[in-house]
């Protein structure tokens, strides 16, 4: 079932045109109408219909202007001009739109159907190609080598010398030319358990439906197959399938990393997107740090899993940066590598449950029976080493974690053995545990504070966006986004508006000014369109609402 949005001012010729066509039975589900552009722009952005159909005569952004707007943010949505106009100037601004179809008013219902299910056609075998799981690998087996892999695999894996990456990238005509690298971890989302997929929650491919385990890895090669399409048509990015993820690889000119980080974030987002679009699945994406040599990448790719961690704290199906979520921090400790980023990782975003896990691990086994005493000691102390780190790093005092007056180290000799020293750390894990997590809650508070002073404060220019206020908190709109509506309960545009209207029905009360000075007060450049959010806001005309308030 394809979703379909309709544009069309004319409310009869709108309500006609859903009542009069069973669209479901021709494979179609209206997802919403709209009776201008602007409003149709809002509705895109929270259905992403695949196919638009609209008139060209519109109040506040005409039917063109919508097309070149849904062009620019949703390049595959279909799009079909309803028009009167048979003029020359009006066909090539619609060639140059690439509009998919069109149909001369006046027409009849089955005229547009016709032109509906031909567009349907379209859209059936873009989907049918992409779902032949033959076709995905052959695609998979020719377009990556397995020294090419190999290569790509020992990048994210392992330090390189300059030399190897050289010597290496030449021979498999991979060239990595650029001033900012970066490594991203693209992971499917599971469904309710660890490996299975409920029946219904993937589309079944052409060869008949996945199963289990077949299931996870014929599906990676149908997220590397989108992606490739996509880095195909933006320089300087590669994707691989190294373990059970896909791993973007950014290889960009910028030489300021901001801006190589936000181009890599758009294009994960992209990725996110049409994953979802054509096979109806979820993804999680890490984005790890920016670097400035290709033999620093593998540092970048631990970030971006670290990054993927965060999921149990922000949800999946998003893009996560690690330059939104952690500072830079520590340097590595003695201790075996792979339990101490388990810890971290755990101190970090786990749960009390895990943290007992690998503290289980930490104190026994054999790594504790082969240790001399001294031994044990360093051991112990290495442990309370990296704790202590990680407090500094997100600002908890010690005398917050083991009281005012102790010396940490020395606490580890006033335990009779093993078992009450373990027991002792995991009060202070726990007692960390719990500070980060307060402390992540007050910086989000902190951070939606902030955006809405700027927008209090700003709300009266007319060219406020999301991305001047990203741009003023120094954080990704991604990020800023998924934190704003978690806190507010509403999007960024419906908190503007909201506040705007407010501000609005206050001056309608208060003061004797036009309409139209009114609008311009609060960030409309367009009166009109001003009128029309107020009358759809509140259901009466600003000049209704000032002849009420005035009379109450």
């Amino acid at each position: 079932m394809y979703k379909l949005l309709l544009v069309e001012d004319e409310e009869d010729v709108r309500d006609g045109l859903v009542e009069e066509i069973d669209w479901v039975s021709y494979g179609f589900q209206v997802v919403d109408t709209a009776e201008n552009g602007r409003e149709a722009a809002e509705l895109i952005d929270k259905h992403i219909p695949d196919v638009v159909v609209t008139d060209i005569q519109m109040p506040f952004m005409d039917g063109l202007q919508l097309a070149g707007w849904i062009r620019e943010h949703y390049p595959t949505t279909k799009i079909i001009i309803l028009t009167g106009f048979d003029e020359f100037e009006y066909a090539q601004k619609a060639i140059k739109l690439q509009i998919d179809e069109y149909v001369l008013k006046p027409f009849s219902s089955q005229e547009l159907i016709e032109v509906v299910l031909k567009v349907k056609q379209q859209m059936d075998a873009e989907m049918s190609e992409k779902e032949n799981v033959q076709v995905l690998m052959d695609h998979y087996r020719k377009s990556i080598p397995v020294l090419r892999e190999l290569f790509l695999s020992q990048l994210v894996s392992r330090r390189m010398s300059s030399e190897e990456i050289r010597e290496k990238s030449s021979s498999y005509g991979m060239e990595l030319d650029g001033h900012s690298f970066m490594a991203s971890v693209i992971r499917i989302d599971y469904v309710h358990n660890h490996l299975e997929l409920q029946k219904d929650s993937v589309k079944a491919f052409s060869s008949g439906s996945l199963k289990h385990s077949e299931d996870r890895y014929l599906q990676l090669f149908a997220v590397l197959n989108i992606a490739e399409e996509i880095c195909q048509r933006v320089e300087g990015f590669k994707v691989f399938i190294h373990l059970e993820d896909c791993v973007l690889l950014s290889a960009l000119p910028e030489q300021e990393q901001s801006s190589a980080a936000q181009r890599t974030l758009a294009v994960l987002e992209e990725i996110r997107m049409n994953v979802h679009k054509y096979l109806k699945l979820t993804l999680t994406a890490g984005a790890g740090t920016v670097c400035v040599w290709p033999g620093e990448i593998h540092q970048s790719y631990q970030k971006a899993m670290q990054a993927l961690d965060y999921r149990l704290i922000l949800g999946n199906d998003r893009v996560i940066w690690i330059g939104d979520v952690e500072s830079e921090h520590y340097e590595s400790l003695s201790f075996d590598e792979m339990k101490e980023q388990s810890l971290i990782r755990c101190i970090k975003v786990g749960t009390q449950e895990e943290l007992d896990e690998i503290l289980a691990n930490l104190f026994t086994g054999l790594h504790m029976t082969q240790l001399s005493v001294q031994e044990c000691q360093v051991y112990l102390m290495e442990i309370l080493t990296c704790v202590m780190k990680i407090a500094k790093e997100f600002s908890v005092e010690m005398e917050e974690l083991f009281g005012e007056g102790t010396y940490p180290f020395a606490e580890i000799y006033k335990y009779n053995n093993l078992q009450e020293v373990r027991q002792w750390m995991g009060a202070i894990c726990l007692k960390l545990m719990i500070s980060i997590a307060q402390g992540r809650q007050t910086g989000y508070n902190q951070l939606v504070e902030n955006a809405k002073e700027y927008i209090r404060l700003h709300y009266q220019d007319s060219d406020i966006s999301i991305n001047k206020v990203c741009k003023h908190l120094h954080i990704s709109t991604g990020y800023f986004s998924s934190i704003f509506k978690k806190e507010v309960k509403m999007t960024f545009v419906n908190y503007l508006m909201h506040i705007r209207m407010e501000a609005a029905k206050e001056s309608l009360r208060s003061t004797d000014q036009k309409t139209f000075e009114i609008a311009e007060a609060v960030g409309f450049s367009d009166p009109n369109y001003f009128s029309f959010c107020f009358r759809k806001k509140f259901g009466i005309s600003p000049k209704e609402y000032r002849n009420g308030a005035g009379g109450a």
